[in-house]
């Protein structure tokens, strides 16, 4: 078991202990005893201070990545430009094989592609339905108001850490 869990049991036995010993305490005293006879508060700020230095980390990691999927955005165009360089360079002087010790290149002929003049015209036969999707963000706000909306409801809000940092 972690640290932070034998933490939390002797915190809450602690509190269960004083509260049974003393009914009528009210809950201020009572939680500024038990973190006086625990270190549990010091436990759950290391927690809280090692996930801030993980989201740290995480920002700095995504501007390396974003640096890193520019560069290498760059290193594909120069490689299409390149390719597409010699492509018309062996198409223009006729060359359709190079043979080179690390590769072999050759022109051959391409695929023709569809080119769609005029939409309308096309028979429906061609045409793909998309799969209608829920508005989700809508349904949210309707409940929200008190709409009741068969097949949807809201959970239970979930408690959420906020930390600030200065």
């Amino acid at each position: 078991m972690s640290e932070l869990s034998f933490a939390t049991i002797r915190y809450v036995a602690i509190r269960d202990r004083i509260r049974a010993q003393d009914p009528e305490i009210d809950e201020q005293t009572l939680a500024d005893t038990v973190e006086g006879l625990t270190d549990l508060n010091e436990i759950i700020a290391a927690v809280i201070r090692s996930a801030l230095s993980d989201e740290v980390l995480a920002i700095a990691l995504k501007s390396r990545i974003a640096n890193m999927q520019d560069r290498l955005e760059r290193l594909q165009k120069r490689a299409s430009t390149r390719r597409k360089l010699a492509k018309e360079v062996m198409v223009e002087l006729d060359l359709k094989r190079l043979n080179m010790p690390d590769f072999t290149a050759s022109i051959r002929p391409g695929t023709p592609a569809l080119v769609v003049a005029d939409e309308t015209v096309v028979p429906k036969s061609y045409w793909q339905m998309s799969a209608p999707q829920l508005n989700r963000q809508e349904l949210t706000n309707d409940l929200r108001r008190g709409i009741a909306i068969t097949g949807v409801s809201l959970t239970k809000p979930e408690p959420v850490l906020s930390v600030r940092t200065r």
